[in-house]
């Protein structure tokens, strides 16, 4: 079996039983040695951490049971990562959506449309068009594929950074706001202090021959890609693939509506509730009063400003309806309006519930903090650096 078939033919069960299997697989030396690589020994957790189905506690105990970790373990520091850009999007919110600091060249002077060519996988330079297959067949791809794609977006074709990071996000499994857009923003050179070049040999070196790019536009030395990223000039030369792919349909409304049923405020009357919402697809918690209702909500604005996939919703909603009898997607202020009839609500906090913008929740909602791996920093830390520096495990 090809290295390319294993990819495509890699799938995420909507189930704590995959979740946890995952973290029984993780091998945190190979990881260390090996991550750099498309085929290396990565985790493929995101999907479940970005979902809830399990925190980044969880992880490190799993993994650490079997395997010694210090605090300067690489895996750890890739724990961090995550935990950093949370810490940003606590600090900036909405802000993650607009460059932190200066590019390398003014904001107009890149494009607000992402070229056909790339969506459809047919720019004729392998490595791009293969991680938008990659992408659009799995829902999932390897962090060194989403730089290099994010790279060649923005400092290549002159795209705006947040076009290309809503697009990417739009066709991830794992697709985190916090996680996605700082990222893209680190290559962009907008939230780094320098931008993300990589070049054909970079790529030869870890991924797979059908990536490999000799000819192509990135076939040059890393001085001559520094001078075409500070260029106002898209720098686009080669064979475009003759043939391309379709982009997979987006629906900023769940594909299945028999997944979920109308808002009913008479379901919740006088009942303690648990809402299941799609950051907190984890188990139930132990300590919920006796005979609480398990309530799963989509919250209709989010999805009409962020899209989701097919696979995506189905992912989702599977587990969902896994936890909770029964399940609602509606405007926040109508799933609101409803749990005003309920005893207590309760709820996992996730910044994802704070994009509505107008509070929408009852007053009297009690809302559970997410477990912590890294102690919180009170203060906005510019780099990773700096926070890890501020910040340690939670023994």
């Amino acid at each position: 079996m090809t290295f390319m078939t294993l990819m495509t033919s890699f799938t995420f069960e909507p189930t704590l039983q995959a979740a946890h299997e995952r973290i029984k697989a993780v091998r945190p030396q190979d990881y260390a040695r090996t991550r750099n690589a498309l085929n290396g020994a990565v985790t493929r957790l995101s999907p479940y951490l970005t979902h809830g189905f399990v925190s980044l506690p969880e992880v490190y105990a799993g993994v650490a049971a079997s395997h010694p970790l210090d605090d300067q373990h690489k895996f750890v520091a890739e724990l961090g990562w995550r935990a950093y850009f949370q810490h940003v999007w606590s600090h900036l919110g909405a802000g993650i959506h607009d460059s932190l600091h200066d590019g390398l060249m003014p904001e107009a002077a890149y494009g607000q449309t992402l070229p056909d060519d790339i969506v459809q996988a047919k720019t004729g330079v392998p490595v791009i068009d293969c991680a938008v297959r990659e992408l659009y067949a799995t829902g999932y791809l390897h962090n060194h594929a989403r730089m290099w794609l994010a790279s060649y977006v923005v400092h290549v074709r002159k795209v705006h950074w947040h076009v290309g990071a809503e697009w990417l996000y739009s066709h991830l499994l794992d697709g985190d706001l916090a996680s996605n857009h700082l990222s893209w923003q680190w290559v962009a050179g907008t939230g780094s202090s320098k931008p993300y070049v990589f070049n054909a040999e970079n790529v030869q070196r870890y991924a797979p021959p059908a990536w490999h790019s000799p000819g192509s536009v990135i076939d040059t030395s890393y001085e001559a890609l520094d001078r075409i990223a500070r260029s106002s000039k898209p720098a686009v030369f080669g064979r475009s693939s003759a043939v391309g792919v379709t982009p997979p349909e987006l629906f900023s409304q769940p594909p299945q509506p028999g997944d979920f049923t109308p808002v009913d405020a008479q379901a919740v009357q006088g009942r303690d509730v648990w809402l299941v919402h799609p950051w907190a697809l984890g188990a139930l918690p132990k300590d919920l009063p006796e005979g609480t209702l398990a309530l799963g909500i989509a919250l209709a604005e989010f999805h009409e400003a962020h899209s989701w996939t097919a696979q995506r919703w189905r992912f989702v909603t599977q587990r969902m309806r896994q936890l909770a009898p029964l399940c609602w997607h509606a405007p926040a202020q109508t799933i609101g309006a409803a749990l005003r009839s309920a005893r207590s609500v309760h709820l996992l906090a996730d910044p994802h519930l704070r994009t509505i913008g107008k509070p929408w929740l009852p007053a009297s909602v009690q809302q559970h903090a997410a477990p912590r791996l890294f102690s919180p920093v009170a203060e906005l830390c510019g780099s990773f650096s700096k926070w890890r520096g501020r910040t340690g495990l939670v023994r």
